[in-house]
């Protein structure tokens, strides 16, 4: 704008100068000029220069050539070569040695980490837990390098730790509620990590993040399994589930209604496992006198439910 009302005016110029198809020099002048408003065409003024020039030409770019076969598209996923010698646990306490030595902000301190975290995947659960009553400490500045790491293994013999130490108690809650949000990230579930961790639903003070780590692990290994609403583990865990819905999700107060939301949101989790509650489901979402947000909460834990379940027969119209 040059309106009388314009406080900064700027300008650019540059002068570029090719030769055989390469920028060889380039100036540049940028002014600016700041007026006040009750000063017109007089302020501060400001004045750059700049010149680039090219130096030399590498007269030939050396690069490793690379036989297209060898070249295949991946994810960005760290990946690392699978060693086909045996991993010892006293190799690995050795690795939460060094971890603990290495300067926590350092490329060394990264290669370490991921070292361990592959290194576990190696270990049977004896191995494990022969590892966590050696290593189990604390380093200089409070970190355990093995709490850390034990999330990220995702294999049945780390997840069985994990629900072992959970109910030990001998971790703090943070940590805890750490291990249970991993639970929903571990790609390729087992039936054994489902049969480990329904215990856990059954503890007194069970955690919001329990509930949902557990389902959410749940759901991913129903979506790789035919019927598995017919497996023992599964059906104990939505059996658990169930109970806490009491037949129609009837609650008397403040805290119950927060207890029942938690476990409905819980339930939608779990999708294909959660078929068989679909009556009770039904019973919540249409009894008028639930509290709106529990009728509400039934509803959408119908949303992992598959559509051969008929849900719209099982929720009746309203008037």
């Amino acid at each position: 704008s040059q309106s009388e009302q314009q406080i900064l005016s700027s300008k650019l110029e540059c002068v570029q100068s090719i030769s055989d198809e390469v920028l060889a020099e380039a100036k540049c002048t940028e002014s600016s000029l700041v007026t006040l408003l009750s000063q017109k065409g007089s302020g501060a003024k400001t004045q750059t220069q700049s010149s680039l020039k090219l130096l030399q030409v590498e007269t030939e770019m050396l690069y490793k050539k690379v036989d297209s076969e060898d070249l295949y598209v991946t994810s960005m996923l760290y990946e690392r070569e699978e060693t086909e010698r045996e991993v010892t646990g006293g190799e690995v306490s050795d690795l939460v040695w060094k971890l603990c030595l290495a300067h926590s902000a350092s490329f060394e301190t990264a290669d370490l980490f991921m070292t361990l975290v592959f290194e576990l995947r190696h270990l049977s659960l004896e191995a494990l837990k022969a590892l966590w009553q050696r290593s189990s400490f604390k380093c200089r500045d409070n970190w355990e390098p093995l709490i850390d790491a034990l999330p990220s293994c995702a294999t049945e013999a780390c997840v069985v730790l994990m629900k072992e130490i959970i109910a030990s108690g001998e971790v703090e809650e943070d940590k805890v509620e750490y291990f249970f949000w991993s639970f929903s990230f571990i790609p390729k579930p087992t039936l054994g990590m489902i049969e480990s961790l329904a215990t856990l639903l059954k503890s007194p003070g069970t955690s919001q993040s329990c509930f949902l780590g557990v389902t959410a692990l749940l759901h991913r290994f129903c979506s790789a399994h035919d019927s598995c609403d017919g497996l023992p583990a599964v059906q104990s865990v939505m059996r658990t589930l169930g109970k806490f819905l009491g037949g129609n999700c009837t609650v008397q107060n403040s805290e119950q209604l927060r207890e029942m939301q938690l476990v409905l949101k819980a339930i939608g989790n779990a999708g294909l496992a959660a078929a068989s509650l679909t009556p009770v489901l039904s019973l919540c979402a249409s009894l008028q006198n639930n509290p709106i947000e529990i009728r509400l909460a039934a509803i959408q834990a119908f949303r992992r439910i598959p559509c051969s379940v008929r849900v719209s027969d099982l929720l009746p119209a309203s008037d």
